[in-house]
């Protein structure tokens, strides 16, 4: 199932997303939220598109992107009940999160999260779900200025960490990422369900 030798590896890499807690802003979410609040989807949508890559890279923040994608025009509900309803989007999937927090506690290796987010749910995420338990940073696209698949955010994780691709492993749940990574010559596994990203981990419980 593994391809590495677990003795050579310096740093765990993950993903948040998908793999530990729902997405935080996908195409689900938006849907849902324009059936509760009544806007029109599709035109949201455009300007979501429009905009999304310039959020996640922190170049503007949560208010900025909803003024353009949201209250371009008069709503009769509030940037506060939206962002209420934005934050209560994210949820901890099963097993995965608490088992990890377990995890890490019987592990010598670093663990950072590469992921992308924008500035505000990201910080949202890491307070409410005690994220610092099972991350020793973050490599989130809000921060480094660039998002996945672009290799650069891959890159400056293995430059800032001083790891050597082949010296990491990565998890991510889309297998786009995982390629991408896996290019740079990343341990890279797709996480299919708990059981097999925990039975890879588990090659590191080593304290």
């Amino acid at each position: 199932m593994t391809d590495f030798e677990a003795s050579k590896i310096k740093v765990i890499f993950m993903d948040i997303g998908g793999v530990i807690l729902t997405n935080g802003w996908d195409y689900e979410s938006r849907e849902k939220a324009a059936n509760v609040f009544g806007f029109d989807y599709t035109e949201m949508n455009i300007l979501h598109n429009f905009i999304y890559n310039v959020f996640e890279i922190g170049s503007i923040s949560l208010d900025e992107y909803l003024d353009t994608v949201i209250f371009e025009n008069p709503r009769d509900f509030t940037k506060e009940e939206f962002k209420k309803f934005m934050y209560a989007q994210s949820l901890e999937l099963p097993q995965m999160l608490s088992w990890l927090k377990s995890w890490k506690k019987s592990t010598d290796l670093p663990v950072f999260a590469i992921s992308n987010e924008n500035r505000e749910l990201n910080e949202y995420r890491i307070r409410t779900f005690n994220l610092h338990e099972l991350f020793d940073g973050f490599f989130s696209s809000c921060y480094v200025g660039y998002r996945k698949p672009d290799p650069r955010i891959f890159r400056t994780a293995l430059e800032i960490t001083q790891v050597k691709p082949d010296e990491c492993v990565y998890f991510d749940d889309r297998p786009m990422l995982v390629n991408a990574a896996r290019k740079l010559g990343m341990n890279s596994f797709v996480h299919q369900n708990f059981e097999t990203t925990k039975n890879i981990l588990e090659h590191f419980t080593r304290k």
